[in-house]
This record gives C-alpha cells, structure tokens and sequence, in this order.
C-alpha cells in the first residue's frame, strides 16, 4: 500500500508549468477580455432603451414580461450552444465571429 507522501513526487514531476505570457501578449489577451464584456454591457443597454418601443408595438405594458423572458430565453440558448461550437471548433474562432456577427447586426439595426 503507498502513502499519498510516497505518490506526491511521481504527481508534481508529471505536472508542466503553466506557460507564462509576455507582457505584450498579456495585454492583448487583457483587452480582448474587456472588449468582449464590452459588447455584452452593450447589450443589455440596446435591450433596455428598446424595451419601450417594442412594448409599445406588442400593444401595452402588459407584454413587458413576454419580451423580457423572450429576451433570457434567446440569450439562455445562444449561450449553449457558442458554448458547444466553441468546444468543436475553438474558443477564438467563435469568439471572433460572434463578436463579428453581433457588430454586423447592430451595425444594420442603426440603419
């Protein structure tokens, strides 16, 4: 029977260190992680200043609800399933074109 003392070496030597980033690489990661928070604070204001509008056309005050779920509910699935492409083909793959796409079209709605 081993010890978890005797096992702790052959764990630690196997185990590679992590690769460190030079400092410029850092900072490109660092800002594409803010600009990515970015778009969705975004986001959520473009929702928030249209909410009246399309209340307004949905016909009252008492669809405000139905357009917020409606609104979770999209957002809920989108996020599964950029999650799962992400697994299959990259995570910067479909973060480029998920920020491509979403620039695009709010770029079109300003039309």
């Amino acid at each position: 029977m081993t010890t978890a003392s005797e096992q702790a070496p052959a764990a630690q030597s196997s185990a590679a260190p992590p690769p460190l980033l030079d400092r410029r690489r850092r900072n490109i990661v660092f800002a594409t992680i803010v600009l990515g928070m970015l778009l969705a604070a975004l986001d959520q204001t473009i929702v928030g200043t249209a909410l009246p509008t399309i209340v307004s056309e949905l016909g009252g005050a008492e669809h405000v609800s139905w357009v917020v779920t409606s609104y979770l509910l999209a957002e809920t699935v989108a996020t599964v399933l950029v999650g799962k492409f992400g697994d299959l083909f990259g995570r910067k793959l479909i973060f480029q074109i998920s920020a491509i796409v979403f620039i695009t079209g709010s770029f079109l709605c300003g039309l």
